[in-house]
């Protein structure tokens, strides 16, 4: 919790900040470092890395695409490479909004802004977007906010955590199977 990170649609950059107290934003301060991935799309909606901070993610809707970057050293903007990996979600969702795995990278899911919905994908190869697929399974959040951005799980996976545009709140789901979207219900 000690940086974060943020992507800009403005932009098609991610920024870094550095917390001095981990996991307080009262603490943060720009850390000097950002990461074009305008080449890859000019809209980037979500970012989400893997465990040890090896591996980005980026969902943009230029391209309504998920895209793979190195770092090394991890968690660090200065040090992302673009290896040339992506996935497009285009097939579920034309405007995806937010990005997320579960804890050991073989599920992934996309937030999209078009049908308001969760989409759950399938990696055969852990945090290796090429190796996705979808697994039929999705979760409808337009009752709550027809303009959801952002999706979070709980560590656990039994919790789901959606913030939405239209009405400025964040929205709790329980999922009966841990990470299995199907099952949620807010």
């Amino acid at each position: 919790g000690t940086q974060m990170f943020i992507a800009a649609r403005n932009n098609g950059s991610v920024y870094q900040y550095t917390l001095s107290t981990a996991f307080a934003v009262n603490t943060a301060s720009y850390a000097n470092i950002s990461f074009s991935v305008g080449s890859q799309d000019t809209n980037p909606e979500g970012v989400a890395f893997n465990n040890d901070g090896s591996k980005m993610y980026i969902v943009g809707n230029s391209t309504d695409s998920v895209f793979e970057y190195s770092l090394d050293p991890r968690f660090n903007l200065k040090a992302a490479d673009y290896i040339g990996n992506n996935f497009s979600v285009n097939s579920q969702d034309t405007y995806p909004q937010g990005l997320a795995f579960n804890n050991d990278g073989t599920k992934m899911y996309i937030l999209g802004d078009t049908n308001n919905s969760v989409f759950q994908y399938t990696l055969s190869t852990a945090f290796d977007v090429t190796t996705a697929s979808y697994a039929s399974k999705s979760f409808s959040v337009g009752s709550q906010d027809p303009d959801p951005l952002g999706l979070v799980f709980n560590t656990d996976g039994t919790k789901m955590y959606i913030i939405g545009d239209e009405y400025n709140s964040v929205f709790q789901y329980t999922l009966s199977t841990a990470f299995d979207v199907s099952t949620a219900s807010y």
